[in-house]
């Protein structure tokens, strides 16, 4: 079977080196290499990003098969998912604001569990008197479109997926809480996002950084529910600046693409930056 991976960035800001290495590293792992824009953050992405994003890479010497997919063209996609999860019953509305929210999960009485994104929320419809969600409602107020996990987990029943580097996994989606798929001025969420596009794509590898290990949690559960094929992953360790011991950022200017192809550096200066050999690609 051939092996389809992606490389995957949001153009809020310059790619940097911990990109390159990213790219370099899904390059190598598939005999199709794809790349998708993500830019459902209509607030924050910016057309100067994405074409700086195709430049650095073709500078970097590295070519993509077919088409670039930009998210914000598919959003019919993400939006029958939720139509079909809604159809399931599964999603709700969250009129809640982040202060509210963070009062009614303090109260002595509600002690939710820690997850790997802060507070396992879960039904927060009941945390608001239906009168005053009818209200919200009505007035045309913010909200976002939760799933309610506990029947979602009950739905797919028990889940495994599979890492290259950290064998067999068995899903813990519930530790998330109530996940956002949606809200009121974004049509997706990236969880929901992403597992929709890899299964569109036909992508059979997913690689990406350690910091997003446990989102695979939630989209194998998305898998599931929707009917999607089911990917293999592999999570590689975050590229670090070894003069900081902090991961590269894109608050990180100077160590951005542009940055170092502007005092002078080549492409292979940059993959040997990354600790990227010639024979890896």
């Amino acid at each position: 079977m051939t092996t389809v991976t992606r490389f995957a960035p949001s153009p809020t800001g310059l790619l940097h080196l911990g990109h390159a290495f990213s790219a370099l590293h899904a390059a190598s792992l598939g005999q199709r290499f794809l790349l998708r824009i993500e830019d459902i953050d209509i607030t924050r992405c910016r057309p100067e990003f994405e074409a700086a994003i195709l430049e650095d890479l073709a500078w970097l010497g590295l070519a993509w098969d077919g088409p670039v997919r930009r998210q914000s063209d598919h959003l019919d996609d993400h939006r029958a998912a939720l139509g079909r999860l809604d159809a399931m019953g599964l999603l709700y509305k969250c009129f809640h604001s982040r202060r509210e929210l963070d009062a009614a999960l303090s109260a002595p009485h509600h002690r939710p569990m820690m997850g790997p994104d802060g507070p396992a929320v879960t039904n927060t419809d009941a945390l608001m008197p239906a009168a005053e969600i009818a209200r919200r409602e009505a007035a045309g107020e913010p909200y976002a479109l939760r799933l309610r996990m506990a029947e979602a987990v009950r739905i797919a029943g028990p889940l495994t997926w599979q890492d290259l580097g950290h064998g067999t996994q068995d899903a813990r989606p519930e530790v998330f809480g109530d996940v956002v798929l949606a809200r009121k001025d974004i049509a997706t969420s990236y969880h929901l996002a992403v597992t929709v596009d890899d299964a569109i794509q036909g992508v059979t590898l997913v690689t990406r950084g350690e910091d997003l290990f446990q989102a695979s949690h939630v989209h194998r559960l998305l898998q599931a529910l929707l009917d999607l094929p089911v990917p293999d992953y592999a999570h590689h360790a975050l590229l670090v600046d070894p003069e900081t011991g902090r991961r590269f950022a894109k608050r990180d200017r100077s160590l951005t693409l542009r940055a170092v192809r502007e005092v002078g550096a080549t492409a292979a200066d940059v993959r040997a930056r990354v600790g990227w050999r010639s024979s890896q690609t």
